[in-house]
């Protein structure tokens, strides 16, 4: 990675924007129902995704302005060809000082070696029970050993693992302590997920009703491993961090719907179709491929990048206030970037 530059972008509550999140595709191998709809979603057509060649434009503007750490996402981003590659292109982009994926694992582990010698530091692996019938039912497909596969391979070739688990009442509550329990014996951070409405329906659960938040969710983690001690946090930080005694690794609660992190969020989104989102929860403030694909220089599209963190919402109460009514049905996760 290169040299890192000072951050010198920042938001209108004086936040710094530190962390691109950039989704490669809106397509997945698998169907979580609590990501999208039972019958899919209607992914975009290939020329209206955009091309990594824009995506490194669009990287490189922002490096400029004070991004340094980017996420690749999806759906799942080694659905989309030639990831690799474009993701070695990127690590050398001035200003870019870590570069990290999101992914569910299943069409990971051949590539891990790559990745390795890449120099990626860390991957955060979608991975909700260890049971295959319930992997199976939650995500409509049953691929759980491939996904325990890239687990072990990504350990093995010592890249940092965060297991992602989304705790949805009813379907996987049953699997927080055998998930918790794999930090006792490896060196990996197991984080649980408030659920939330991005699954391309509307919602009906508050952050008030929601039946495990992020309490509870510490409550019963506490109640049957032991004292958790807190790690304490940096500015940024998403989940809330807990050494357990005798464990390696570390577990973390991520409140993402109660989104109680929002005071100090450096994160900044870009959907596969360029679409940019200064909150998980806005409508969207900037249509960047029109941009790309319209003829602006670099310093025009940093200038409407700027223009768009000058306003953005304080927290993700604000935003989702701010979204028309009609879109009060929140999109697919998929369709977001994770």
């Amino acid at each position: 990675m290169s040299a890192a530059v000072p951050s010198v972008l920042f938001d209108n509550h004086g936040r710094p924007l530190e962390y691109l999140r950039l989704a490669v595709t809106d397509r997945c191998n698998l169907r979580c129902f609590y990501c999208m709809p039972e019958e899919g979603i209607k992914y975009l057509p290939k020329q209206e995704l955009l091309t990594y060649e824009e995506m490194e434009r669009l990287v490189a503007i922002m490096a400029g302005l004070g991004v340094r750490k980017v996420r690749l996402t999806g759906g799942e981003p080694f659905v989309r060809r030639d990831l690799v590659p474009f993701m070695d292109r990127l690590s050398q982009i001035p200003g870019i000082t870590e570069l990290t994926m999101t992914t569910n694992g299943v069409l990971t582990a051949p590539h891990v070696p790559e990745l390795a010698r890449m120099g990626l530091k860390a991957v955060n692996l979608s991975l909700d029970t260890l049971d295959r019938a319930r992997f199976a039912s939650i995500t409509r497909r049953d691929e759980l050993p491939r996904v325990l596969d890239t687990l072990y391979a990504l350990l093995a070739a010592g890249i940092r693992v965060k297991i992602n688990a989304v705790v949805m009442d009813g379907q996987n509550t049953q699997d927080l302590l055998p998930l918790a329990e794999l930090t006792r014996d490896l060196p990996v951070d197991v984080r649980f997920i408030e659920e939330m409405p991005f699954n391309g329906h509307s919602h009906e659960a508050t952050p008030a009703t929601l039946p495990w938040n992020h309490n509870r969710i510490r409550e019963h983690l506490a109640l049957n491993l032991g004292e958790l001690t807190p790690v304490p946090t940096r500015s940024g930080d998403t989940a809330s961090h807990y050494t357990v005694a005798g464990h390696q690794g570390r577990l973390g609660i991520i409140a993402a719907y109660s989104r109680t992190f929002c005071g100090t969020c450096n994160r900044i989104r870009l959907t596969a179709e360029g679409g940019l989102k200064t909150c998980l929860y806005d409508q969207g403030v900037l249509d960047i491929r029109a941009l790309l694909r319209g003829g602006s220089s670099d310093e025009q599209i940093a200038d409407a990048l700027k223009s768009a963190f000058r306003n953005r919402a304080a927290n993700g109460f604000e935003a989702e206030s701010q979204r028309p009514v009609h879109q009060l049905s929140f999109e697919s996760m998929s369709t977001i970037g994770g």
